[in-house]
């Protein structure tokens, strides 16, 4: 399928794109299902978050539009919005009065092997740490080369995701999914403050334990909380939730709180 700029088909971009020279915007991944973007507004969400965070002036209703239209012409499959901050000449300073582009890309929904859900997966030690930078922490910006680093450090199918740790050794993430544990029937997740990208899976979660009374505390995690766990599982807004079963010499089995966050993950994305 055809890539929209600016609304209107395109496969180029402008090489004075501050995307291509400093990573400058945001994107979201959204997982498109019989022509509907799941997780609409909290993929929304967080990008009018990054926009105030990052200054970006962007017509919303706009973006929510085109996102919609081009939702329903890929009809099943993944949607990339990439929003720049705009083209400009030489230098980190942005131009006065220079215009927002967005870029809709498309393509298939990923085949995972059903394992991944059913029996969960092992997750691998990652060396590459985030740095700590709290004006971007939980951003969806362009800058990935921590996380394209973190990938490289694997090749082998054994390994579907990989931990991430800060650079004080904080457990964080997984390389392109966040991290959830279950200890004593209370969830766990990471504080965001200092890195790492909030989810929009995450917070589609963290709502419905509310709802459904399930304890959740929002905290730094040590090695030490991952060694304690009842549960562990991981969670994007495109494959939903995969238990993990195995990290380094540590071992855990799907629990219950794990399925039944699995099963709504699985409702959420196909609302």
């Amino acid at each position: 399928m055809h890539s929209w700029i600016d609304g209107l088909p395109a496969d180029a971009v402008n090489l004075q794109s501050r995307a291509l020279a400093y990573g400058d915007g945001l994107f979201e991944t959204i997982a498109v299902k019989a022509g509907r973007p799941s997780l609409l507004e909290y993929h929304l969400d967080r990008l009018a978050l990054g926009c105030q965070r990052l200054a970006i002036s962007a017509d919303h209703g706009l973006i929510r539009d085109e996102l919609c239209r081009y939702a329903s012409v890929l009809g099943d499959g993944v949607l990339k919005l990439i929003l720049v901050r705009g083209d400009s000449q030489r230098g980190y300073a942005p131009a006065a009065g220079v215009a927002p582009r967005r870029i809709l890309q498309g393509s298939p929904l990923p085949v995972y092997p059903a394992q991944h859900a059913e029996q969960g997966v092992r997750l691998f030690p990652c060396n590459t740490r985030l740095a700590e930078q709290p004006l971007l922490a939980g951003l969806k910006h362009l800058n990935r080369l921590e996380q394209v680093l973190a990938r490289a450090e694997w090749q082998d199918a054994e390994h579907a995701e990989g931990l991430m740790r800060d650079v004080s050794g904080r457990i964080i993430e997984g390389v392109y999914s966040n991290l959830f544990l279950v200890r004593d029937g209370q969830l766990l997740t990471a504080d965001l403050s200092r890195c790492g990208v909030a989810g929009v899976m995450r917070a589609a979660l963290i709502e419905q334990a509310a709802v459904a009374g399930v304890a959740l505390r929002i905290t730094d995690l040590s090695l030490q909380d991952l060694e304690q766990a009842d549960e562990v599982f991981v969670c994007n807004s495109v494959y939903g939730v995969w238990p993990v079963r195995a990290f380094a010499s540590l071992n855990w089995s799907p629990g219950p709180l794990t399925r039944k966050l699995q099963a709504i993950a699985r409702t959420l994305l196909d609302a």
